[in-house]
């Protein structure tokens, strides 16, 4: 049977009702270069964590939000370019970047927004089950780090484990008083996490008269010890960043010279160069590349497309652009680019949207490269990189010890002040010679860092640039990873750092995040390399096209819909199985490389959680829970498999059915750039109308699809699924393939 035939209870899906509502939760994107849609659901949709859904959700005649939302309407339809960033014409450059502004704005307020709707839950159970607060926390330890901040250890009393939570290493958070609604908290940035504590990093330390020594005003609250204080730790808008990125993008409006030039090529205005020759006039011939490869050493064993990309991106006079789809090593071309940089005698500033992806990177570089540093809370970088850190190199230096002893002397005195009862204005001297140590530390801390900088042939950092830190430096070349889960504002602060540019991403896998449905509309989700890719074509890019991660099976869908035919399977990989790894069992699930299971009719339909914050689907848990079983059983390893859900209250529900050492379960945002041995997608939407919500955002699907590397498996209904063209492409690849299985034959799953 057909994908299309089996649409059963969606079959009216496509008529206009369902037109309509499609119409107002996304609009159309034009996929690249392959003309598919992309169908962009709305941003409340896009975390599975609903905090603007349902009836918290709903606008309240006159109310402030109400106003907000209405503001935002009318400015999103008075922006510059309504209809996002064009790619068929060079773009103003006072329109371009008060487009990213209001963005910017747009974006500010939705956090803002739902900050504030977050603030206002006080169960303790509703709050933690949208993943962006931790209430009734400990203070169970603090400690000093760089520049003197305070690092403060938070935990559940008892020592009980954390809820699931998006409070990532690097996340703005603000800490407050748990029993005081009114507390406006301390703002801080986590800096470390496992699942019983979670640690951040701040300027001021938790205590009022620590703040008054501050701000020099007089405390509003009676002082409790910190024993006797709760704590709550919610998700922060991030202001700091959105200041830099504003003031980078004002410097840029109004660059000359080299700056300005790479500004105008970016934006369409003049024609990227590549070996002195602009693309418009003279695309880059082969025989230049092939030349340009003859001439470099390369330092790592790679594939004869990646070698062309390096050999490109070498010869950009501008910018270029790497592509690289899943598991085609990517990040491993970039590091030979940069690598081959530094053997020319110039200095690098390499950035990714991402810590994970940052890392990824500089572990490739720390063998290639003479002297690179890691800009960056250690407690956010893997833990064998620590020494590349700018924290490790500074620890270090001979001067240090004089600097821990000062770190010393100022945690006794901090202890010494939560000892004292007195209160008052002696607790207050205390915290002021506190915030003199501090002082102290952060000068000489100074000296140090800069010669660090400054000996470093490459720096890395995410594109959350520290200005502070590396000031008006500049350098020879910036190169961005994982560019396209950056928004474009968030780009200008590193691009401005010189005059030549590589990036690379995949522009077919997950957008940048963005919370605001106004600025999602008028084009924010669509990143710097998405456009430049439209705008300039191939002549800009090399693709990579051998992938070392998949089967040939799992590989072949994601290479015809999104990457035009073009990927090929190494030959390492082409054939391999579940049943070639050792001690595993040859069975039905470990033969093949791919498997959906349907759950049209067996009414396993999808569910809102009790608290009404995201969606679930039980029925299609326990097809999972057996697979997992089934697998374990034919001797898989629970470290090589992972469950991928598109909904976080999916994700809590498996978790909580699923406690064994080493299983990751996770969303499709968290999993992006990983890979395991065997993959399970659990699709959750199932309902009468054929919904499939942010689903319909084909790039999600891709990740999710491509991080298999022996065995897929979908599990989903059918009837709901396909009433969108490309999971009816999908299912019919996998009847094709002989891969398709209905739920009703796991017979002990059925429901009596």
């Amino acid at each position: 049977m057909s994908a299309r035939s089996r649409k059963g209870r969606s079959a009216t899906s496509d008529g206009p009702q369902n037109q309509k509502t499609n119409k107002k939760r996304g609009k159309l994107h034009a996929n690249s270069r392959g003309g598919h849609e992309v169908r962009l659901g709305k941003s409340s949709d896009s975390f599975g964590d609903g905090i603007i859904d349902g009836k918290s959700s709903k606008k309240k005649k006159g109310s402030k939000s109400a106003k907000l939302a209405d503001a935002s309407d009318s400015r999103s339809q008075s922006a510059p370019y309504p209809n996002g960033l064009p790619t068929d014409r060079p773009l103003d450059v006072n329109d371009y970047f008060d487009q990213l502004h209001l963005w910017l704005d747009l974006e500010a307020e939705a956090e803002r927004a739902r900050l504030a709707r977050l603030r206002q839950i006080r169960s303790q159970r509703d709050v933690e089950s949208t993943g962006q607060a931790i209430v009734g926390l400990d203070l169970v330890d603090y400690h000093t780090g760089l520049a003197g901040r305070y690092l403060l250890d938070l935990a559940k009393p008892s020592g009980e484990a954390l809820p699931m939570n998006r409070l990532k290493v690097g996340s703005p958070v603000v800490l407050s008083n748990d029993a005081d609604p009114s507390d406006e908290g301390i703002p801080g940035v986590v800096s470390f996490r496992k699942n019983y504590q979670i640690q951040i990093a701040t300027e001021v330390f938790p205590d009022p008269d620590a703040q008054n020594a501050k701000t020099g005003k007089a405390s509003k609250h009676k002082r409790a010890s910190i024993g006797e204080i709760r704590y709550r730790l919610d998700m922060s808008p991030d202001e700091t960043t959105r200041k830099r990125q504003l003031a980078a993008m004002a410097k840029a409006r109004g660059e000359r010279g080299r700056g300005g030039r790479l500004r105008d090529v970016l934006l369409g205005i003049e024609s990227p160069r590549f070996d002195g020759k602009k693309i418009d006039v003279s695309p880059l011939p082969e025989s230049t590349i092939a030349e340009e490869r003859a001439d470099i050493d390369f330092r790592t064993e790679l594939n004869p497309p990646q070698k062309d990309a390096v050999a490109f991106a070498l010869l950009a006079d501008d910018f270029a652009i790497i592509h690289g789809p899943p598991g085609t090593g990517k990040t491993t071309t970039l590091a030979e680019v940069i690598s081959q940089a530094v053997e020319r005698g110039e200095r690098v500033l390499a950035c990714a949207a991402s810590n994970t992806a940052v890392d990824n990177l500089l572990e490739r570089l720390e063998r290639l490269v003479p002297y690179v540093v890691r800009v960056g809370h250690p407690a956010r970088v893997f833990e064998h990189l620590r020494d590349l850190t700018l924290d490790g190199q500074v620890e270090k230096d001979p001067s240090s010890a004089v600097i821990k002893d000062l770190r010393r002397e100022l945690e006794q005195l901090l202890r010494y002040a939560q000892r004292d009862t007195r209160g008052g204005r002696a607790r207050g001297e205390m915290f002021a010679e506190v915030g003199r140590i501090r002082s102290q530390i952060r000068s000489l801390e100074r000296t140090i860092v800069r010669g660090v900088l400054d000996r470093a042939d490459v720096i890395c950092t995410t594109t959350t640039i520290d200005e502070e830190l590396l000031g008006d430096e500049r350098f020879d070349l910036i190169v961005i990873d994982e560019a396209c889960q950056s928004t474009e504002g968030g780009m200008w602060q590193a691009i401005l750092r010189a005059d030549r540019l590589i990036i690379a991403g995949d522009h077919c896998q997950l957008p940048p995040t963005v919370l605001s449905d106004e600025a999602a509309e008028i084009g924010m989700r669509d990143s710097l390399m998405q456009r430049l890719v439209h705008r300039f074509g191939e002549p800009a890019y090399r693709r990579l096209t051998v992938q070392y991660r998949m089967h040939e099976s799992i590989m072949r869908f994601s290479s015809d819909h999104f990457y035009e035919g073009s990927l090929v399977a190494d030959a390492s990989v082409r054939s391999h199985l579940l049943c070639d790894l050792k001690n595993v069992a040859t069975t039905s699930l470990t033969d093949t490389p791919l498997l959906w299971i349907d759950t049209a009719g067996a009414g396993y339909e999808e569910q809102l959680e009790p608290d009404g914050q995201s969606k679930l689907n039980p029925g299609e848990a326990n097809v999972i829970v057996e697979l997992v079983r089934q697998l374990e059983e034919a001797g898989i390893d629970s470290h090589e498999i992972a469950i991928i859900a598109p909904y976080a209250a999916q994700v809590r529900l498996l978790r909580s059915r699923l406690d064994m050492d080493g299983l990751e379960i996770d969303t499709v945002d968290g999993f992006q750039g990983r890979e395991k041995e065997v993959v399970l997608l659990t699709m959750v939407r199932s309902n009468p109308e054929g919904i499939i919500g942010f689903l319909a955002d084909q790039r999600r699907s891709n990740v999710a699809m491509t991080r298999a590397k022996r065995k897929l498996i979908m599990v989903g209904d059918s009837a709901t699924l396909c009433s969108h063209d490309f999971y009816a492409d999908v299912l019919k690849y996998f009847e094709d393939a002989n891969a398709y299985q209905s739920v009703f034959e796991f017979q002990t799953l059925v429901p009596e």
